[in-house]
């Protein structure tokens, strides 16, 4: 009887153990970095990357919450006689482990990326064959992240693919953030959960607020869309990913890009700035690094965002968190200012937001985007102007709590 104790106790102290360093722990939150692609795409390098490293920690990205500096496509050019993927020596003279070295001395996280195929999208070599090697080699040179895409497939099983790809990562002995990145075809929420830490929901985002390409990228709008009943999918170490951001990436307005901002916190999105930092202006280093809107994408109970109302051009969005709170967002896809007044409980007999009943207590109302500027309570008429294309976006929190 001793031993079958002292062997139960055994077995889950090492279960615990597993839950606390290893892949089971990562992403307890939506994961916030930065990427190179949306502003870089194929022309990248060593040098581009330590500089969005030293600016990350310089202008206050890392104590924001930004800690994943990912490379993307195009680091890579070929396999040696061994099958090891060769780094591209031009652009990345040092190498990848010398490069994740210092990322790593910055107090920051390195990711990279690669494909499901033979090839990636960009036409470099997929990890398709090599995936036990490949992820050793990623353990080696530490990396903490890892993009996975899915070009060049060859009719693969994607299921069958992305958790050869979690078993290599697993076996190589290193936590490793997985991303699938599938773009939503097989319904990842569905299947992935335990599989990656996060999973695209759709096609790559397009630098524009509304439309489409050819192609199937996705504006902010449709991307928006394509995840609004998506939130029973996603959690802590579980996360539905509506692709990076394009916030500061010159197109979209300044109320467009807050837009963008906030609505990926509403939905609990990994916030991936996809910005070059050396030419950041102020305006939108204030949109990436407001921590009171970050707060609402990072709180720990990892709840999506609900679209609880939509007439025409005009939605309320709701996500609760936690001490019993919740952020309200009133989102305005119209070409026109939109002005009301709101009145949080004024219909007690079936007003609800997510599991908030505003009418059992009385909630004390926050604009979040001007420093949690106290407005009023849920029991007030409360006025409210919405820019076009813009948002405003309130917190609830149960009276005498902000």
């Amino acid at each position: 009887m001793k031993k079958r104790i002292l062997c139960f106790l055994f077995v889950v102290c090492t279960f615990i153990i597993v839950r606390a360093d290893g892949a089971d722990s990562l992403a307890l939150t939506p994961p916030m970095g930065w990427n190179s692609w949306n502003c870089f795409s194929c022309d990248v390098n060593e040098q581009q990357i330590r500089d969005m490293a030293d600016l990350i920690v310089a202008n206050g990205m890392r104590d924001a919450g930004y800690t994943y500096v990912n490379v993307d496509d195009c680091w890579q050019v070929g396999r040696d006689a061994d099958g090891s993927i060769v780094v591209d020596s031009v652009r990345f003279p040092s190498g990848i482990k010398a490069l994740a070295d210092y990322i790593h001395s910055k107090g920051l996280k390195f990711g990279i990326y690669s494909c499901a195929g033979s090839l990636t999208c960009a036409g470099r070599p997929g990890s398709r064959g090599y995936q036990f090697q490949d992820a050793r080699t990623y353990a080696e040179w530490g990396v903490d992240f890892l993009k996975y895409d899915w070009c060049f497939d060859e009719a693969q099983s994607p299921q069958g693919a992305y958790r050869t790809m979690r078993d290599a990562l697993k076996a190589s002995g290193r936590p490793i953030v997985f991303s699938i990145c599938e773009w939503g075809s097989s319904k990842p929420w569905t299947w992935a959960k335990g599989v990656g830490h996060l999973w695209r929901t759709t096609g790559d985002i397009i630098n524009a607020f509304k439309g489409t390409v050819h192609w199937g990228g996705c504006s902010v709008v449709d991307i928006i869309d394509k995840n609004a009943d998506l939130y029973p999918y996603a959690g802590p170490g579980h996360w539905n990913d509506p692709d990076m951001l394009q916030v500061g990436n010159g197109v979209l307005t300044p109320e467009e890009n807050r837009s963008h901002f906030t609505m990926w916190c509403m939905l609990a999105a990994p916030l991936l700035a996809g910005n070059d930092l050396r030419t950041m202006d102020k305006e939108t280093q204030a949109i990436l690094m407001n921590k009171d809107v970050i707060a609402v994408n990072q709180d720990k109970l990892g709840i999506q965002g609900r679209r609880y109302m939509k007439i025409e051009q005009h939605e309320i969005w709701v996500k609760q968190l936690s001490n019993g709170e919740a952020a309200v967002c009133f989102f305005n896809r119209d070409e026109q200012p939109w002005t009301f007044e709101y009145k949080f409980g004024k219909d007690k007999s079936h007003l609800h937001f997510a599991d908030i009943r505003l009418w059992e207590l009385e909630y004390d109302v926050y604009d979040i985007w001007n420093k949690n500027k106290y407005l009023g309570t849920s029991s007030d008429n409360l006025s409210f102007k919405v820019p076009a294309h813009g948002v405003v976006l309130v917190k609830l929190a149960p009276k005498n709590k902000k």
